[in-house]
């Protein structure tokens, strides 16, 4: 297993699995700009034509399934480091563990097969309070790369940019902000795609973070939902306006499409994404404050300069 000097050096090889993802495309792009050589593995060859954030990279490609196609791809790589950003799409039970954990495990087995010394996962921090199918897959695959004997470290950040931008067009066409209760019941740090893919790279050899798990943030404070919708409002123009939508909805429709989980792939499928919904109606992305078991934007580490201001007066700059 080859060793990486710490702080990365410019002929080190880098892996970046998910690089057609958002922020496996950003991370690639950091990681060419500091020097590395870098391979973006693609499920599709096709997808990464049209991404010119991955110029500079080896664009290849390999079923996340196919382990002696991944074992090729590596051995042709040799790199001294992976960073695995793959993620399920749907977070649906079967996807979940699909991804989230079986592809996870054999990008790992081909990293150590290849002599790769160092894994970098890509996580999330709403696995520290596991209730959905996705994050117990997550946990599950951390805790293998934790025992596989490979120098590792486990990024958990709060929310992306892009999750809190999905109501830029509704509030610049004039449509009420929509919040869970009063818009209050959580709050994040949230952190931009190029402020992250830096500090996934600042891991790169870096002994402080060898066996470590990171959770982080972008530059603070933390921003409730109602916040949000009040910066939006403002930067748009329009009057701050809200239209609540209680979080009992999402478990009123768990519970009613739970009655067919039993006996149907779909319902079951349906009764997870309003669990999914309402966990992110109702918990913070922020650390969990194992002492008090409350979330603390005080115990969240904040990393960079860019802010979700900054975020929204570009896009509604570019509608």
């Amino acid at each position: 297993m080859r060793a990486i000097m710490a702080g990365g050096i410019s002929s080190s090889r880098v892996l970046v699995a998910g690089a057609s993802g958002t922020i496996g495309r950003a991370v690639v792009r950091q990681l060419v700009a500091d020097g590395y050589r870098v391979t973006a593995l693609l499920r599709s060859v096709g997808s990464g034509n049209d991404l010119p954030e991955l110029a500079g990279a080896d664009v290849v490609q390999a079923a996340l399934s196919d382990r002696s196609g991944l074992e090729r791809v590596f051995a042709a790589a040799s790199p001294d480091c992976v960073i695995s950003c793959i993620a399920s799409r749907s977070g649906a039970p079967k996807d979940a563990q699909a991804i989230d954990y079986a592809a996870n495990i054999a990008l790992l087995a081909a990293a150590q097969a290849a002599g790769a010394g160092q894994f970098i996962l890509l996580s999330a921090i709403c696995v520290q309070k596991p209730l959905l199918a996705f994050q117990h897959a997550k946990l599950a695959f951390e805790a293998e790369l934790a025992a596989s004997g490979i120098d590792y470290a486990i990024i958990r950040p709060t929310a992306f940019f892009k999750s809190l931008s999905g109501q830029v067009k509704r509030v610049k066409a004039g449509k009420p902000f929509l919040v869970f209760g009063g818009g209050e019941l959580t709050r994040c740090k949230p952190i931009s795609d190029n402020d992250l893919a830096r500090f996934i790279a600042q891991c790169i050899g870096n002994p402080e973070t060898r066996g470590r798990i990171l959770p982080i943030g972008g530059p603070g404070p933390a921003i409730s939902l109602r916040e949000q919708g009040e910066m939006l409002c403002e930067l748009a123009g329009r009057p701050a306006r809200f239209k609540s939508v209680s979080p009992r909805l999402f478990t009123y429709a768990e519970r009613a499409l739970n009655v067919g989980a039993g006996v149907s792939d779909w319902f079951a499928e349906k009764a997870e994404y309003a669990r999914i919904a309402r966990y992110y109606a109702t918990e913070s992305m922020l650390v969990l404050d194992p002492a008090s078991g409350t979330y603390s934007a005080d115990l969240t580490p904040e990393f960079g300069s860019e802010t979700l201001r900054d975020h929204y007066a570009r896009l509604l700059a570019g509608d």
